[in-house]
């Protein structure tokens, strides 16, 4: 599939006020997508989509990444059946961040299991220090069965 061009950032007002798509990628050619579920709002993951994973999700209505640890596209669930049907894009206010609002097909988006990436919080004021603190306490569904012997995808 070939990239759509989007149109030249040529100014503040055309960025911030227009109505043009004009992503501003960072110096890898990638910009952040935060994901999060349509319903809830609850935020399932963080990301990153080059210009050909943006036109694909556009495209197809289904998230496409950039999987930066495999250095290839990433279509979401494509392995594990937990795609992620886009119900919403937005982008932010100087266009250089995507959020993506999806209906999760299968009901998680961690490749751990969780249902979200964010199933931890971190200890902080008074309780700085202290381990980190599971906010899921089951998996939603088991990575060994699903992806079996596959590398990890997280990058050390």
């Amino acid at each position: 599939m070939s990239v759509s061009p989007c149109p030249k950032r040529q100014s503040i007002e055309q960025v911030e006020e227009g109505v043009d798509l004009a992503p501003k990628f960072n110096e890898h050619g990638l910009i952040p997508v935060i994901t999060t579920d349509f319903s809830s709002g609850e935020v399932l993951m963080h990301a990153y989509m080059n210009a050909e994973a943006l036109t694909q999700t556009i495209t197809l209505g289904e998230a496409v990444y950039w999987s930066r640890s495999r250095r290839c596209l990433w279509h979401k669930g494509a392995t594990s059946g937990l795609v992620q049907r886009v119900r919403e894009i937005r982008i932010d206010d100087d266009q250089d961040c995507i959020w993506l609002r999806v209906d999760v097909q299968g009901g998680a988006s961690c490749h751990v299991g969780y249902r979200s990436c964010f199933y931890r919080a971190v200890p902080f004021g008074d309780q700085a220090g202290q381990p980190l603190e599971f906010t899921e306490m089951e998996k939603a569904f088991d990575p060994q069965e699903v992806y079996g012997d596959a590398p990890n995808p997280t990058q050390l």
